[in-house]
């Protein structure tokens, strides 16, 4: 099943000395970019590499993640192929999609127009493999669109048009001028599982090259290469700085399943969720699942009306794409908050708790844990940091044994998560895991950890 597939895809692994410790995440809806002011000074227009890793968290529309001039560009269309636009009215584009919003990408383009062989000319790069372009390569030392710092601007996350931003995480954006740079360069495929993975760039930026490493969260769009090309930050904060990077994947809210009501979508970096229908219960999953482990994480509601929290299990095919609401899919348990009770479902047969089994959670702002232990398929609620002693180690029933992943229904509310990596509150007192991973509102329970690659490795999650 291709959507499964996907969530066990958690990215990039890395078990090398290069780690990323951080990136940032950008929200079309806030207008967030970062933009290159003209230097007066242009860099190479015919030699030069583009280098950066991004993380999707919203499909299916016109996605601009890096423009210069109003003409050059580097996207996602809206059928979720990559285009490259290197002159106006020249582009090359891919025939295959890159939906995966459950992991890390890798993008290089190396741009050599001096080449002889057209082939040569420009090559582009997805996770370390070349990717195969139809349309029209450059002529011999043709200008690009790109590189003309001295009188245009530079746009990373949108179109230079203020329009088509991206949505999702960006982390070591490399501008390398004068120099037609390999994906190993920035990357190599790890010895042990084959993933890509990064690695830190030793060559040189040239005159007009830039890295941003994300890591200065009070001046995101710092030029760590020695230049001083800085991009300025745009409708962007301190709180945009994420700790979900391509050596460190965490989970996020899945864009991919679709449930019986249209919801008003997921953003803020695939942690915040909505329903807005007026018609019934809209569902969302997390795109990591897991078998075994003790896992933590947090939702914030930020409208308190109607909320099932809890996990699903994926194993069941009708569980992702759903005609039923979607608290009651097969394998499904959750905490009805407004109920104050549990609620699952086994063999197709939905079974109510007790209400007023637990706090009644009706603010406004009110910070729901859960704590997943799928080693002895079982699962706890705290509310603002409280264990809810009443429905403690709740048996899984029918979702035990099985690929479960977070899960959340609401009618007409919105929620904000928090895997650990990002979220769109700023938590009050950060607390990590006992790997010293995910920033938490409260300290997950002893034994329980983040939803993220690493700890995915090491738990067999």
């Amino acid at each position: 099943m291709e959507t499964l597939q996907r969530m066990a895809n958690r990215g990039s692994i890395s078990t090398g000395p290069y780690e990323i410790d951080n990136s940032v995440k950008l929200e079309p809806d806030n207008s967030e970019y970062f933009q290159r002011a003209a230097s007066g000074s242009d860099g190479s227009l015919t030699t030069w590499t583009f280098s950066l890793w991004l993380k999707r968290t919203e499909l299916s529309h016109a996605c601009i993640f890096y423009s210069q001039g109003g003409t050059g560009r580097v996207r996602f269309e809206s059928d979720d192929t990559f285009s490259f636009m290197y002159k106006s009215g020249h582009e090359l584009t891919t025939s295959r999609r890159f939906r995966d919003t459950s992991a890390w990408y890798h993008i290089v383009i190396a741009v050599d127009t001096t080449q002889g062989t057209a082939s040569n000319r420009i090559k582009i790069y997805i996770n370390g493999v070349q990717e195969t372009m139809s349309g029209t390569q450059p002529d011999e030392d043709e200008a690009s669109d790109f590189g003309e710092f001295g009188s245009v601007t530079a746009q990373l996350g949108q179109f230079s048009e203020g329009s088509y931003y991206f949505a999702g995480y960006m982390a070591e954006f490399y501008w390398i001028d004068g120099t037609a740079e390999a994906p190993t360069a920035f990357g190599e495929f790890d010895e042990d599982t084959g993933i890509w993975k990064p690695k830190k760039y030793t060559g040189s930026f040239g005159s007009e090259g830039a890295y941003l490493d994300f890591a200065d969260s009070g001046n995101l769009g710092d030029d760590e290469s020695g230049n001083g090309n800085d991009y300025a930050e745009q409708n962007i904060a301190a709180a945009d700085q994420a700790t979900d990077t391509p050596t460190n994947n965490f989970c996020t809210l899945n864009p991919l399943v679709n449930f019986k009501y249209t919801t008003n979508g997921i953003t803020e970096g695939g942690t915040t969720f909505g329903d807005d229908t007026g018609g019934g219960i809209g569902g969302a999953f997390g795109t990591f699942g897991v078998t075994a482990g003790k896992w933590y994480w947090e939702c914030k509601l930020v409208q308190q009306s109607s909320h099932y929290i809890g996990v699903s299990a994926v194993d069941d095919g009708d569980n992702v794409t759903a005609s039923s609401d979607p608290q009651d899919l097969n394998s499904t348990f959750d905490f009805a908050i407004a109920a104050a009770r549990i609620e699952y479902v086994t063999g197709g047969t939905k079974t109510y708790g007790s209400t007023d089994a637990f706090t009644d959670f009706h603010s406004d702002g009110d910070i729901i844990g859960i704590a997943l232990n799928m080693d002895d398929n079982q699962i706890s609620i705290y509310g603002n940091g409280t264990e809810q002693t009443g429905v403690d180690d709740s048996s899984l029933y029918d979702a035990a044994n099985k690929m479960c992943v977070p899960f959340h229904g609401t009618i007409n509310d919105t929620v904000q998560y928090n895997f650990g990596g990002y979220s769109a509150w700023t938590p009050s007192s950060v607390a990590n895991d006992a790997n010293g991973y995910g920033s938490f509102e409260y300290a997950p329970p002893s034994g329980y950890y983040a939803l993220c690659s690493k700890n995915l490795a090491e738990f067999g999650g």
